[in-house]
């Protein structure tokens, strides 16, 4: 594997190694805010909690912005049974989370593990098991505790409001593909950094002045609303590429994006976009994502006035499962080498 698509992937595993949903995240922003330190960079961290870095380059300034936060879930009660109902952070589908390992987090920095299970989940007890639509109502998490009560479950510490994480189970195969959950937008954190260093060896000259910025809160909406700096120009999200049914993109491919959800991209970003992944002869693909939306149009919400575009490594399964590819990650670097030194 390439060196800074290597350093991507080394980067990714340890940032989907630590946990952070929405409004927990200040621990990998810190580990973020410290690999860029140990680049030479002087990232700011923003009252909200995002991180802004200057990587230099002068004129036509220009945002890359990718989002930190992740899915996951808070307790919403414990039942008498000694078992937590959830609430979802973002939009995580219970389904997609069955069966799967989670650690809960107290407010004295206590973790317990547990299982998100349906009610009632032995299926030789249970003969309405596959009929079951699974739900936040209907499943629960199992406490790898020796709890049945209520009252035992409280003597833990955990309360309502307490953080779930769901395990990532961050796999790189040996044909190279990228197995996680949270590649969306983790991932594309992970491909900044290595930009990054990739300016800090020099291997990129930047043609214009680069911020880099990693927002939480993107998974809930309100992202970029805030602390976008002031002199930009334009702001490319480096989030997630669609791969589904009705769509070019696959794994292997950078996806730029056309339109989403919330309305078509800049005409020119996107086709200055295009024209460098044609000169430079990159495996790209232009979709349409039909239920999307990106930081990039959460600062255009709150009225910055910037040209916007949208591009990353195509990401099957997404809010579940996901999987991506290592060409995913090398077409995506490269095509923001090629528009950076433009």
């Amino acid at each position: 594997m390439e060196t800074y698509t290597q350093y991507a992937c080394d980067r990714l595993k340890e940032l989907t190694a630590i946990d952070s949903p929405d409004g927990f995240t200040r621990k990998v922003i810190d580990y973020t805010a410290g690999k860029l330190k140990e680049l030479g960079f002087v990232p700011e961290i923003t009252n909200k909690g995002c991180i802004v870095c200057n990587l230099g380059g002068k004129g036509n300034p220009i945002v890359l912005s990718a989002h930190i936060d992740t899915l996951g879930a808070q307790v919403a009660e414990i039942k008498n049974n000694g078992r937590l109902r959830l609430s979802p952070v973002g939009g995580l589908p219970a389904s997609v989370v069955e069966t799967e390992t989670c650690r809960i987090y107290t407010r004295d920095e206590r973790v317990y593990e547990g299982t998100f299970q349906l009610c009632n989940a032995s299926l030789h007890v249970n003969g309405e098991l596959n009929k079951t639509v699974r739900s936040y109502d209907n499943m629960e998490v199992v406490i790898d505790e020796n709890v049945s009560s209520k009252k035992e479950t409280e003597a833990l510490g955990i309360d309502n409001g307490c953080y779930v994480c769901f395990d990532p189970r961050t796999v790189i195969t040996k044909s190279g593909y990228i197995k996680s959950r949270y590649l969306d937008d983790k991932l594309s954190v992970a491909m900044l950094l290595a930009l990054a260093k990739k300016v800090q060896d020099g291997a990129v000259k930047l043609a214009r002045k680069t911020y880099l910025f990693i927002s939480v809160y993107e998974e809930v909406g309100h992202g970029a609303k805030g602390a976008v700096p002031a002199d930009a120009v334009e702001f490319m999200s480096v989030d997630m590429g669609c791969v589904g049914e009705g769509l070019k993109c696959t794994e292997r491919q950078v996806s730029i994006c056309a339109k989403d959800s919330g309305g078509p991209y800049d005409y020119s970003v996107v086709n200055a976009l295009v024209k460098c992944a044609q000169e430079g002869k990159l495996d790209y693909a232009v979709d349409i994502y039909p239920h999307y939306g990106s930081d990039a149009e959460a600062a255009l919400g709150a009225g910055y006035d910037v040209k916007h575009g949208l591009i990353g490594a195509g990401v099957y399964a997404s809010h579940g499962y996901e999987r991506s590819h290592v060409d995913g990650v090398k077409n995506t670097l490269a095509l923001l080498d090629l528009y950076l030194q433009k």
